[in-house]
């Protein structure tokens, strides 16, 4: 199953296990089951301190293995093989199973440990998500750290059946205790608060007690991080508060275009990110989504920020780096089938839809690279596309109509999503040469049409643009004296990483230099 590099480099980790392994596969007759075998049997050679039993326990998922301690019956269960994104999860989990300590605070860790209610998770993931990897390492930790929390990471793929059933149309999704939990990418301390209800008005209390900060950031993607290193660097008390650090990064799938990084992927950038961003001496307020800006009272005195967790920040220089999100079709059953078929993710969702006809939705860049990626895993995508041509690049659109199983629909304005109550079915759409109705039956719809800036908070203080975008000039300053802006929620043109990163450098100095040149009132 692992070819010489990966023994090689998995070898390497697991001369950090202090304490004996157990893996105790449920297996059976099947291919996949003898993928997870030989697996195992490849992790048991790379350490003495790992040992293998086989339990075909009747109510277990087949293929399965636990990760435990010898005369335990508790610890991290894998239901498939996890490779891909999840080889990870897996390397993760055989090390804190094996003694080695997590890098998440003492706080938190301590919080997980304090949890007194049992509860078992299930998590449905795809080995091509990159969402996924997050989700299932941080309920794996959580089962490691507390006897009273189990976990189960489900590959959607391998189970089919059950994904039919429990009606999963995205992933990651997790069940607790047989009930839905969540969906989408959540780090360990926002699970932790879902658990811990009391987990956020502790926080909002801890973080309004802070003292003013000189420069306060609010988001956390590629302009927040590099507002906050710039604004550091100037030896001034810095504050980044972001709804998730990372932003929309997290997201991103494959980046190839930051100048002198060749390839990475969008959590590794994001990993990178928070690392240089922990350089410096910035308070980062994780999992805080900003409700409220309230300006200055006079000139050179400080910005209020509330948070939806009713925490209140203030600072003498506010930088606006909230980012932008998936734009929606908002039309008619849009909302009613989110999860149940219409997404906004192929890479995470596409394996789900093996082998059944989806639609994607928008003509750009990233609706045709969504089909394109599509098409090598479901029957057939139809994409449909509002313009008279196709937006995406060239080499993209030749790529796309070389494929047999993908239909492309100019001038098509879809006007509904349709569905039995339960799941997608199909969608309506209005030829706009002609005006005639049609329909399209299908299960899934992939919506890729561009983002929508994360400034909905702020209208009546800041100054926006007609598309909601903040209004800057060249040095990222806003209408308001002491409040800046950058990346994606701005008016800038060209949303990219390195252009966010750019502008929130240039917001940090402009802080800096507003800083210098006023004066804060008397107290």
């Amino acid at each position: 199953m692992l070819d010489n590099t990966m023994k090689a480099q998995l070898k390497a980790y697991l001369e950090r296990l202090t304490k004996p392994v157990e893996l105790v596969a449920t297996l059976d007759d099947g291919d996949k089951s003898k993928e997870v075998r030989q697996l195992l049997a490849d992790i048991k050679e790379l350490n003495d301190k790992i040992s293998v039993v086989e339990d075909n326990a009747a109510d277990v998922r087949k293929p399965s293995f636990l990760i435990t301690n010898p005369g335990t019956d508790v610890g991290v269960r894998f239901a498939g093989v996890p490779l891909g994104h999840e080889f990870t999860s897996l390397v993760l989990a055989l090390l804190q199973v094996g003694g080695h300590p997590s890098k998440e605070s003492a706080e938190l860790l301590e919080q997980v440990k304090n949890i007194d209610t049992p509860l078992h998770f299930e998590t449905f993931y795809s080995l091509s998500c990159h969402n996924c990897p997050d989700v299932v390492q941080a309920l794996n930790l959580m089962s490691v750290l507390n006897p009273k929390i189990t976990h189960t990471a489900i590959d959607g793929g391998l189970f089919q059946k059950e994904v039919q059933e429990r009606e999963i149309m995205g992933v990651p999704t997790v069940f607790v205790n047989g009930q839905r939990f969540g969906q989408g990418r959540m780090e360990l301390a926002e699970i932790v608060a879902k658990v811990d209800t009391g987990a956020a008005a502790r926080e909002a209390q801890k973080i309004s007690a802070k003292e003013a900060f000189d420069v306060l950031i609010v988001g956390g993607g590629p302009a927040g991080a590099a507002a906050a290193i710039y604004a550091a660097r100037k030896g001034i008390r810095t504050g980044i508060a972001a709804e998730r650090l990372g932003g929309q990064v997290l997201d991103t799938v494959d980046i190839e275009n930051f100048v002198s990084v060749s390839k990475t992927d969008g959590p590794k950038f994001a990993a990178a990110m928070e690392s240089h961003i922990r350089d410096y001496e910035v308070d980062i307020m994780n999992l805080q989504t900003a409700k409220s800006l309230t300006p200055a009272a006079q000139e050179g005195g400080l910005i209020e920020i509330e948070t939806e967790s009713g925490a209140k920040l203030k600072a003498r220089t506010v930088i606006l780096s909230t980012g932008a999100r998936w734009r929606n079709m908002n039309v008619p059953g849009e909302d009613t089938y989110r999860t149940k078929g219409v997404t906004y993710c192929p890479h995470c969702d596409g394996p789900l839809f093996k082998g059944k006809p989806v639609a994607v939705i928008g003509g750009g860049n990233s609706g045709v690279e969504a089909a394109i990626d599509l098409a090598g895993v479901v029957k057939h995508v139809t994409l449909l596309e509002f313009a008279s041509e196709l937006k995406a690049d060239a080499v993209l659109q030749r790529k796309l109509r070389s494929l047999p199983n993908v239909t492309v629909i100019l001038n098509a304005q879809t006007t509904e999503v349709n569905g039995d109550g339960k799941k997608v079915t199909g969608l309506t759409y209005k030829d706009r040469t002609n005006d005639e109705i049609k329909t399209v039956a299908l299960e899934g719809i992939f919506v890729q049409i561009g983002l929508l800036p994360n400034t909905g908070w702020l209208k009546g203080t800041v100054q926006l643009t007609p598309f909601g975008e903040i209004e800057i000039d060249a040095k990222g300053h806003t209408n308001l004296p002491g409040v800046f802006a950058a990346g994606d929620c701005t008016n800038v043109p060209y949303k990219q990483i390195v252009i966010a990163a750019g502008a929130g450098a240039t917001a940090a100095l402009s802080a800096f230099d507003h800083l210098i040149r006023t004066t804060a009132p008397a107290a």
